[in-house]
């Protein structure tokens, strides 16, 4: 009977690239720990690996594409721990299409085939979402509704309704609950699963998307796009890649040919600020963003270049956090004309009670509480204030609310469009009860 054969258990690379992200040879070192039959450790060096397909290869065919992607870059040493990353990772984001626009026409079988824009109509509101058919003609989430109705004169307005939204959110989430408890809401319509090992013993990610998918539309009627990668970063890229009602997969071979051709305004944080300095530095695509070395981009971009040196390789680390706490709950009304300041007494009253009845629903306690004002300019300004034991009452939330109005400072004459009021800081109720006992013990 042959010997027993060695796994590998931890990984630690020694590694040197160049600026064009070749490896090369004889500047190459990979160790890999073995542990024998009985407990005996056994280290073997494989140098001069001058190919990710040969390490790959080494081990055993494991598609570690981004793990080791990881390890590159001018210098780097990391130890890569294999219990974590022998297995690849296995994400899939699920983006319902067009979610509360196809919410009406589902259930108003008048409005199916037709622009549908939910929003209220009036000058100061903006589209919460809109349908294919509105898209169409330019409609997209966010713009003003008068603009929406520019764009497509034969668009039917609906008025938005939240709590059935969230109830056919909820329908969703109990079906991607069959599939896995790692899920990270993003929104409504939208979520991260982590499906690296399923409840229903699917084969692969692949066939586990393509399940949700098909519930999705046969329980509840509606579509929905979905992505699936070896990491959040990528699942999300291609959720959107073959909307409404796709499916694409990037498979960890395949980063890099996905990646190269890429516009770098795709990538996450890529504003139009960030934008215009990376076109100074003559960067377009995710492969000329290659070319900077990780020390370049975090000297002209901070701590977001070193994201940006990731993401163009394709490395997302970051994790599927199921229910994450809550930072803050706000809620917000525009005017539909200019109000000075002492006008917005009736709007702040209305909007905290609505807050209050909100925040309810959070299992933790708010401390913050955060008075927001849009002037006639477009400018924000926000007050806070954090008493020294949480809002008890609507009540008394309104009353801080109210006294961060007599804060603002501005001329009497200055108007405003839109009034916002928000609790954040958010703690553990035991937390909370700690800190109020702590008081207490210094009166």
């Amino acid at each position: 009977m042959g010997a027993m054969r060695p796994q590998p258990l931890i990984c630690v690379t020694d590694v040197e690239a160049g600026n064009d992200g070749r490896y090369h040879s004889g500047r190459l070192l990979f160790s890999v720990l073995y542990i024998g039959p009985r407990g005996r450790e056994v280290r073997n060096q494989i140098r001069n690996r001058s190919t990710e397909n040969a390490f790959r290869q080494w081990r055993h065919g494991t598609k570690l594409r981004s793990a080791f992607r990881a390890t590159t870059g001018a210098a780097s040493r990391q130890a890569v721990s294999l219990d974590r990353e022998m297995i690849v990772r296995k994400i899939i984001h699920v983006d319902m299409d067009a979610f509360y626009a196809s919410v009406e026409q589902r259930d108003d079988p008048q409005l199916r085939g037709k622009p549908v824009v939910v929003a209220w109509k009036g000058n100061r509101s903006v589209v919460c979402a809109a349908s294919y058919e509105a898209r169409a003609f330019g409609v997209r989430s966010a713009m003003p509704a008068v603009r929406a109705e520019r764009l497509c004169p034969a668009a039917i307005f609906v008025a938005p309704d939240f709590a059935r939204y969230r109830a056919v959110s909820k329908s969703v989430r109990e079906i991607f609950q069959r599939h896995t408890d790692l899920i990270e809401p993003l929104s409504l319509d939208e979520a991260y699963l982590d499906v690296t090992q399923n409840k229903t013993g699917l084969p692969t990610a692949t066939l586990v998307a393509r399940t949700i998918r098909q519930q999705i539309h046969e329980e509840l009627n509606l579509t929905a796009s979905a992505g699936v990668a070896p990491n959040k970063f990528l699942a999300k890229l291609a959720s959107d890649w073959r909307k409404p009602d796709g499916l694409f997969v990037i498979q960890p071979e395949q980063i890099d040919t996905f990646l190269v051709s890429m516009p770098v305004g795709r990538l996450p944080g890529v504003g139009k600020v960030t934008g215009d300095k990376l076109a100074k530095l003559r960067i377009q695509t995710v492969g000329d963003l290659r070319t900077l070395d990780r020390a370049t981009l975090e000297g002209s971009f901070g701590r977001y270049g070193v994201r940006l040196h990731e993401l163009a390789r394709g490395v997302d680390e970051s994790e599927v956090v199921p229910d994450r706490p809550t930072r803050s709950v706000s809620v917000e009304d525009t005017y539909e004309h200019d109000v000075l300041l002492a006008e917005t007494e009736p709007m702040i009253r209305r909007l905290a009670e609505k807050l209050w009845s909100a925040s309810r629903k959070e299992a933790r306690i708010a401390r913050t509480v955060v008075l927001k004002l849009k002037t006639s300019e477009f400018k924000i300004l926000t007050r806070s204030h954090t008493p020294g034991s949480p809002p008890s009452s609507c009540e008394e939330l309104t009353d801080i609310a109210l006294k961060l109005q007599e804060r603002v400072g501005l001329q009497p004459q200055q108007r405003f469009r839109l009034v916002g009021v928000g609790l954040s800081n958010f703690q553990d109720r035991e937390a909370n009860r700690s800190q109020a006992d702590l008081f207490r013990s210094r009166e």
